[in-house]
């Protein structure tokens, strides 16, 4: 075979690989979008200053400076089987790393969508809103004879979004509680008995 017939056959196997390779990644991708639309949606905490719904998912461009610049680690990132308009987008696992809310996510995001909230308690009081805490007191320690009340601790807030009443049974009041999600980390019953509610929805 010549040289020429040589080089002309690599270049037929090349191209059929490059062929097999973006049909396999086409392949991935569809995969990942039927299972994104068989699996039931489910609500994520989004980091402080979040836009809602596919308001936050259209304005996020996945620049991950958000994860990058948390003290704390909490912010995690969602992977392509969460749908390609949910993939790579940040959320919150609280009973993992809750947040701190040091609002350095919202300072960092080029596109707002996590919208710029000053460090102070007070002005994060009433303009962050990432979820609602609720307490399962069929499982919380203090609605069931033992006194507990660890979460109360943990709350930034505490009186204001959570108060504890007699025998330290927590109580959350839903105008003041942030979401923050450091009661649900906190919490000491396996499985946890609060938890966070998210303000976020996923885009159906």
């Amino acid at each position: 075979m010549s040289s020429k017939d040589h080089n002309a056959e690599n270049g037929v196997k090349r191209r059929e690989a490059i062929a097999i390779a973006a049909t396999a990644l086409g392949s991935l991708i569809a995969a990942a979008m039927v299972r994104s639309e068989a699996a039931p949606k489910k609500a994520v905490l989004r980091p402080p200053g979040a836009l809602l719904g596919s308001d936050f998912s259209a304005a996020c461009i996945r620049c991950f400076q958000c994860g990058s610049v948390c003290p704390s680690q909490c912010i995690q990132f969602r992977s392509l089987s969460d749908g390609l308009t949910e993939a790579y987008t940040p959320y919150i696992e609280p009973r993992e790393i809750a947040c701190i809310l040091c609002m350095k996510c919202t300072e960092i995001c080029p596109t707002d969508a996590l919208t710029p909230i000053t460090n102070d308690p007070e002005v994060i009081a009433t303009e962050v809103k990432m979820g609602t805490a609720w307490v399962n007191e069929g499982l919380c320690y203090s609605f069931n004879d033992r006194i507990c009340g660890v979460c109360y601790y943990a709350c930034p807030y505490p009186d204001e979004a959570l108060r504890l009443g007699e025998g330290a049974r927590p109580y959350i009041n839903e105008d003041a509680c942030v979401g923050c999600g450091n009661c649900e980390r906190a919490c000491i019953h396996l499985p946890q008995a609060v938890r966070i509610e998210p303000a976020s929805e996923v885009p159906s």
